[in-house]
């Protein structure tokens, strides 16, 4: 078969192993909701969108755009949100990321740690919003998930970053 010709400033491809290990961790993290941890408050952050999102803005040519619709399915089958919720989420946040890395040309560690906090919080609310009624008091859980996930950002970054990393030459 003929191979597309490729062009000397074409960008090069992922290794397989990248392409692998990301969709797998964030599989993995969308299983952490299986734990048995007992708590009365919703304490927990949603690792499998922190994973999603610390993937797509520490390798943003690792996952494609659409591949928050199948991940965010596989958030909705695991957790029990609403089915349907984490995909549209997870998919919106990916093309305004995707939208966003195509106007900044160049991007810090802070300006990475603001785009996390706000496309979690957006999928936090946007589940909220989703999945409960308007009357149900759970803001101040939700504030609470949403400030320990924008804390824990730079942790999952760093985890991105090293599975990425190891095995390299």
């Amino acid at each position: 078969m003929n191979e597309p010709l490729r062009s000397a400033f074409a960008e090069p491809e992922p290794p397989r192993r990248s392409r692998r290990i990301a969709p797998a961790t964030i599989m993995l993290g969308s299983l952490v909701t299986l734990l048995p941890v007992v708590s009365t408050v919703p304490w927990l952050p949603p690792l499998g969108l922190m994973l999603l999102v610390g993937w797509r803005l520490v390798r943003p040519d690792v996952l494609r755009v659409w591949a928050g619709a199948p991940l965010g399915l596989f958030d909705d089958l695991v957790s029990g949100q609403p089915l349907g919720s984490a995909m549209l989420l997870w998919g919106v946040s990916l093309i305004v990321l995707d939208m966003l890395d195509m106007r900044l040309v160049w991007r810090d560690f802070w300006q990475d740690w603001l785009l996390a906090s706000g496309t979690i919080a957006f999928c936090l609310i946007g589940g909220r919003l989703i999945a409960s009624p308007l009357g149900a008091h759970v803001d101040t859980a939700l504030a609470l998930q949403i400030l320990l996930a924008s804390a824990l950002y730079p942790l999952v970054s760093r985890l991105c970053f090293a599975l990425d990393t190891k095995g390299r030459p």
